[in-house]
């Protein structure tokens, strides 16, 4: 599978994207090398009304569309944790079910994860095994 990535910086009012394809290595390893905690340590040296985004990674499968963002934060007592964004088709009632089910692109978010398990997660979604991050939403 090829992919795609939009990096969100904090302190950039604009989303960086790379449209240059990469493999499913790649994307692992952009994840696993991203410098997560030195982009929150200096998104907490700005003042907060200069604070765009928090540091987040997204990555799109270019041939259907699917994708999966980490978003880094800190949990209460300041360690390292990720919110996951995953947007997919997905079949939706419309009109409070009156009428039959149609498919459209979905985000779903959760949150509260650590490093491992959010790349975990990461990998099942670049080898296309995206049941695992259903399940999440299951929750």
């Amino acid at each position: 599978m090829i992919f795609k990535y939009s990096i969100c910086h904090p302190e950039k009012e604009n989303i960086e994207y790379k449209t240059n394809p990469i493999s499913e290595k790649e994307v692992i390893e952009i994840a696993k090398t991203y410098p997560w905690i030195a982009k929150l340590k200096f998104s907490d040296t700005l003042n907060p009304e200069d604070v765009y985004y928090s540091p987040s990674l997204d990555f799109t499968n270019i041939k259907n569309g699917i994708s999966f963002c980490l978003t880094a934060g800190y949990d209460e007592i300041g360690k390292l944790e990720f919110s996951l964004w995953f947007n997919r088709p997905k079949k939706v009632k419309v009109l409070f079910g009156f009428l039959e089910e149609k498919e459209k692109m979905v985000v779903d978010d959760f949150w509260s994860l650590d490093f491992e398990k959010s790349m975990k997660y990461l990998e099942y979604f670049v080898n296309g095994n995206y049941s695992p991050i259903e399940e999440l939403y299951k929750k």
